[in-house]
């Protein structure tokens, strides 16, 4: 029995060349509350994302023409969708490709073949956490006050260095976007980062926004 538009949990795209994982994925979804969106192709899935947002995205690493870590940049790079929570869908589990869709911006992946139960857990736990971060954002935490900085380096031991790393990791900067603005390579912004991971006590660049941006506004 379907949820009712009014009662969804939320709006999930579902970007897949392949329609029988589209389907699956869309069932599960479907069954457990979300309202879904579907497109084939990354820029099929640029193109629903412009006509109606949703809270997150599922994208599958490899596909034809715009692949889904070009496509994760692409949402990254413009602010009305900079902020939506991205999981990959990949079978591909060696560290340079899981390396490669975090510098693009998602923010956690799925392997294939897809488990249901998995999937549905990672969105509610990620869909929570980005729910936190708007309320957090709303609040106009800013990290370029002294005050918050001194907070931070004063809680969690952070350098002036791993502060402004994290500054822009809150604001849905990837790696290159930061090294480009702090004028640091990619790979020296992912050591500051995983510093920043250890100091904060998390694994995720969504979980050390969440962390910080409750730290400044408690």
């Amino acid at each position: 029995m379907n949820i009712p538009t009014s009662a969804s949990k939320g709006t999930i795209l579902i970007v897949d060349d392949a329609p029988d994982n589209l389907a699956l994925l869309s069932d599960a979804l479907d069954d457990a509350g979300y309202r879904v969106l579907v497109a084939l192709d990354g820029t099929s899935a640029l193109s629903r994302i412009q006509r109606r947002r949703p809270d997150l995205i599922l994208l599958d690493a490899l596909m034809p023409g715009l692949d889904g870590f070009d496509t994760c940049r692409q949402i990254k790079a413009d602010a009305t969708s900079a902020d939506i929570p991205v999981l990959f869908m990949t079978a591909l589990t060696e560290s340079e490709h899981v390396v490669k869709g975090f510098e693009a911006g998602a923010i956690d992946y799925v392997t294939k073949p897809i488990e249901c139960n998995e999937v549905l857990a990672r969105i509610a736990s990620h869909l929570r956490t980005a729910r936190i971060l708007q309320s957090a954002t709303t609040r106009k935490a800013s990290f370029e006050d002294a005050s918050a900085q001194r907070c931070l380096a004063t809680r969690f031991a952070l350098t002036e260095r791993e502060i402004e790393v994290l500054h822009w990791v809150t604001c849905g900067k990837t790696n290159k976007d930061i090294g480009d603005i702090l004028g640091l390579s990619p790979r020296t912004v992912n050591k500051h980062l995983e510093h920043i991971y250890i100091k904060l006590g998390v694994e995720t660049r969504t979980a050390a926004t969440s962390v910080a941006l409750s730290a400044l506004n408690g």
